[in-house]
């Protein structure tokens, strides 16, 4: 968290300098600031039974988008904003593709869709302007959707998740599938594979058979 404030910190006195806002010689502070060491290898994510239990609470749910709105967000290992984000000219249905443009990262992304949610997406279908996730009240705002996803969550009898443990809990099916951590980051939009090799740990099993089928021969 700490590392998480000074970087945003830095950003705006950043930003200050390269206007030329902050006064002339000055020298940005945060160059001095000792970023702390990060032990987050090991994250939370969803087990089968929990993913199958959120979606069922999600299809009951009185705001008819959250299930694909969760279902995105586990296909696609994408960030809250950027699902929220999207606009329907955005969308390929034909191509089964979602534009988000630029991640927080600055690099330009596109989300793959699978056929389900591609189906869902085509029930509700809207105007190229307009939000997928639009609010009912305020079509030009996404909608505040946090209260019906803590409604599903406690439906589904889950705790110690947030809507940011859907995008850890789609790298991770992916690792125990065998997918390849270079895989995994260029999905989730990652700069660095250091952010991707937390999830290092669940594809053991896919790195076993690797070996076995490459070197096994060996002698």
């Amino acid at each position: 968290t700490l590392n998480r404030y000074a970087a945003s910190l830095a950003a705006v006195i950043t930003w200050a300098i390269k206007r030329r806002i902050a006064p002339k010689g000055y020298v940005h502070p945060c160059r001095s600031v000792e970023r702390r060491a990060e032990h987050n290898e090991r994250v939370r994510f969803l087990t089968d039974d929990e993913r199958t239990r959120l979606l069922v609470a999600c299809r009951a749910s009185t705001w008819p988008r959250l299930y694909l709105l969760v279902l995105m967000a586990l296909t696609t290992g994408a960030r809250k904003g950027e699902l929220l984000g999207l606009k329907w000219e955005s969308i390929d249905l034909v191509r089964g593709e979602a534009h988000v443009g630029l991640t927080k990262n600055g690099d330009p992304r596109v989300l793959p869709l699978v056929p389900v949610v591609v189906q869902e997406l085509t029930t509700f279908k809207g105007a190229a302007n307009a939000f997928v996730f639009a609010s009912p009240r305020t079509k030009d705002k996404p909608f505040a959707f946090e209260s019906k996803y803590l409604e599903a969550l406690a439906a589904a009898r889950i705790r110690g998740v947030t809507f940011h443990t859907l995008r850890h809990s789609c790298a991770s099916m992916l690792a125990k599938s065998g997918a390849t951590l270079l895989e995994i980051g260029d999905l989730l939009g990652h700069r660095q594979l250091q952010m991707t090799k937390r999830y290092a740990h669940l594809a053991t099993g896919h790195k076993a058979a690797m070996v076995n089928r490459l070197l096994g021969d060996l002698r």
